[in-house]
């Protein structure tokens, strides 16, 4: 049989494979101490469907249609309803879809650790957070410094805490209330401000402008801002967290801006979420966070693409 015939597996293709093996193991090892992480502190793994009936109507996030359904986006919605029904402290590793998700550090179907608390707020979940991190790197690489991309990264508290209108003040060239206002938050956000964060120790990046809270809780002394942050190491955004938004007709309007949002834009319009919205008003006070597995892996993998942490890329299958 000649060579390349297409009987014969592509021999290029089983090198790139097999170059991916020490990756492999060292993402599951991750995983494998991501739940004893967890376990230990008396949370409870749950596992909510992948399938559901409508998705948070976000602007920026574009689910994916199955038969009639959705693909979550994320877990979220379901997590919160269990935290409505008395589940206090739960965490899950899921698989995820977003349509047109695709670069360096992104992919259509990626996954995602989720966790919620009861009890406490967006400052409380980013210590939480900033443990979990720290535990990985000692199991993983016996210490509180990783390298990533030849930088040391230190571990050891305390880690930056930067708010977003004093990171656009020390890094961008307009005041986050003007980039809002002219539209281009995002792109500044992207370019000018986080090429910065992150890179000898971690930073939160929190107090986000309330036109960008979704489903997080506003500040109460400062209701021009959410109770929402997120968490870049050596430039790279792994985790996004906040005080949960519990307020069943505050999140429901919160929705309906979205919907006319997509409207305007000529984006597909999604059905309101209405068994969580109902479950709101159940929903003690809690705060919650998203962070990327994949992404957690690059950095202790030390991998400059997210295609190098994964067992197939959309375009191997």
């Amino acid at each position: 049989m000649s060579p390349g015939s297409k009987s014969d597996p592509c021999p290029r293709e089983e090198t790139r494979l097999a170059g991916r093996k020490r990756n492999l193991r060292l993402r599951a090892q991750m995983v494998q101490w991501i739940r004893a992480f967890f376990v230990d502190q008396g949370y409870l793994e749950v596992e909510t469907p992948q399938l559901i009936s409508a998705p948070a109507p976000e602007m920026h996030i574009e689910a994916m249609g199955a038969d009639g359904r959705f693909l979550h986006p994320s877990p979220e919605l379901c997590m919160k309803r269990l935290l409505a029904a008395g589940l206090p402290m739960i965490f899950q590793i899921s698989k995820c879809f977003r349509k047109g998700e695709r670069g360096d550090l992104h992919l259509p179907e990626f996954s995602l650790l989720e966790w919620y608390s009861t009890g406490i707020d967006y400052r409380a979940l980013m210590d939480a957070c900033e443990a979990l991190i720290r535990f990985l790197a000692e199991r993983l690489h016996g210490g509180a410094t990783i390298s990533y991309r030849e930088r040391d990264i230190h571990l050891g508290s305390p880690w930056e805490r930067l708010s977003v209108r004093a990171a656009f003040d020390r890094y961008a060239h307009l005041s986050a209330d003007h980039a809002l206002m002219e539209g281009c938050f995002d792109q500044v956000l992207v370019e000018d401000i986080e090429p910065h964060l992150g890179m000898t120790r971690p930073t939160f990046l929190y107090d986000y402008p309330a036109p960008l809270a979704a489903l997080a809780r506003l500040k109460p002394e400062d209701p021009t801002v959410a109770e929402r942050f997120e968490l870049y190491i050596a430039g790279m955004e792994l985790a996004n967290g906040f005080s949960e938004l519990h307020d069943p007709q505050e999140q429901r309007a919160r929705f309906e801006a979205e919907q006319q949002q997509r409207t305007a834009a000529g984006k597909e319009v999604y059905p309101l979420p209405e068994r969580f919205l109902h479950s709101l008003s159940d929903m003690p006070e809690a705060s919650g966070i998203a962070l990327g597995v994949d992404r957690l892996a690059m950095l202790f993998c030390g991998a400059s693409r997210i295609d190098q942490v994964v067992s197939f890329t959309p375009e191997e299958t």
